[in-house]
Parts: structure tokens; C-alpha cells; sequence
């Protein structure tokens, strides 16, 4: 299976590229014909910081206070506040501390903030950072949390995106479906691949995968 795999640069974000496995693969929410290895991105520094350059780009004129991570995208998230914050810089965020944040997940899988981090979500204006999107459900999750600690979100961008947008906000990516042309998702009780008899070949979230 990785020996099919295939590097893919970003049109946009100089030396960022990513790794695409195509197979069958189970997620949490759905079944998709590629894996996206976004390790890099996330976890080796150059390549992460020129990944938030480009992001941040996207954002010029939206001021934003608090950077609530998803995913694993913690250090994308710092490099972005420190572009947003660098004073000079033609941006609404220019000066001042930026937040950056990851949820936890409570035993019902729900996302939420601790006393101590509550004052940094509610009444700010927030910018939701998620490593993939597929279905757009952990998106849902995300903004049923900001509601209900008062967060007001100005927007939403990934590393990966196969949905264009959602809830009236685009959402800003580094990668989408455009750069891999046949990637498909489906729901697992309507997964052509299981139609086919197509056996699944590993089981993915954000960590990863695990061959079966």
C-alpha cells in the first residue's frame, strides 16, 4: 500500500508538499479511497511554518484573538499567530497576543474548555484550524462548543479540505480535492468501495492509520 503512495505539492505554499496513499480507508465519520499523510506539516517546523504564512495570508483583514486547534495542528497554529501578530504587518491582528488552543474531549467525545481557558474563547473573535476536512462533522462539533462557550468564529481553514465551504464561511486551504482529481468520500453504509467488495485497508484518523 505505501509503495502506491505519491508526493503532491501545494500550488500556494512554497516546500510544503504531502504524502497521498490511495486504498480503502476507514475514518471515524466515513470511508475515502486516499489516505492523507499530513505528518509533515504538521510536526517538521519549516514546513509547518510556511503552511501558517500561507494560511495567515488568507485572514489579512480579519482580526482574530484566539486560534482554536483541531487535530493535531498546534504548532501550524502558533507559527499562524506569530504571522498574524508581527507588528509592521498590514493585518487586523498586528500587536497583539494571539491564542492558541486544542479542546479536550470529555468521555462523551464532546469538545470542551476548562475554567482557565474559557476566558480565552468566550466574547473572542476566533479562527477554527483543522487538519482535514471530508465531512465537515468535526466542524459541527467545533462550532456547537464555540456557542456554547461563546466564542464568535471569523472563520475556518484546514490543511486539507475536500469541502469548499460550510455554514456560510470558506474554508481556506492549503491542499483540496482539486489537487488530488479523484479523491472520494462516502458514508460508510453507502461506500461504493464496500459495494465493490473492496476490503479496507486501514483504519485512519488524525494520529494516522492502522493496516488491518
Amino acid at each position: 500500500m505505501d509503495t502506491q503512495s505519491k508526493v503532491v505539492k501545494s500550488k500556494s505554499a512554497k516546500g510544503v508538499t504531502i504524502r497521498v496513499i490511495p486504498g480503502h480507508f476507514a475514518t471515524n465519520h466515513s470511508h475515502v479511497n486516499y489516505y492523507i499523510d499530513l505528518t509533515n506539516v504538521k510536526v517538521q517546523h519549516r514546513i509547518a511554518k510556511q503552511a501558517a504564512i500561507e494560511l495567515a495570508g488568507r485572514y489579512s483583514s480579519t482580526m482574530i484573538e484566539t486560534i482554536i486547534c483541531l487535530e493535531g495542528t498546534e504548532m501550524v497554529g502558533a507559527f499562524m499567530a506569530d504571522a498574524f501578530s508581527q507588528s509592521g504587518m498590514v493585518r487586523m491582528s498586528s500587536g497583539i497576543d494571539i491564542n492558541v488552543l486544542m479542546p479536550e474531549l470529555n468521555t462523551n467525545n464532546q469538545m470542551i474548555f476548562r475554567d482557565n481557558t474559557q476566558k480565552m474563547v468566550q466574547g473572542k473573535s476566533i479562527l477554527l484550524l483543522i487538519s482535514t476536512v471530508s465531512t465537515g462533522k468535526t466542524i459541527n462539533r467545533a462550532l456547537e462548543c464555540l456557542q456554547y462557550y461563546g466564542g464568535q468564529l471569523v472563520g475556518i481553514c484546514a490543511l486539507f479540505s475536500a469541502v469548499p465551504e460550510m455554514h456560510g464561511y470558506t474554508i481556506n486551504a492549503v491542499f483540496t480535492n482539486e489537487d488530488i482529481a479523484d479523491y472520494r468520500t462516502f458514508s460508510p453504509g453507502s461506500c461504493e468501495l464496500c459495494a465493490e467488495k473492496q476490503g479496507i485497508d486501514a483504519i485512519a484518523n488524525s494520529f494516522g492509520y492502522s493496516k488491518l
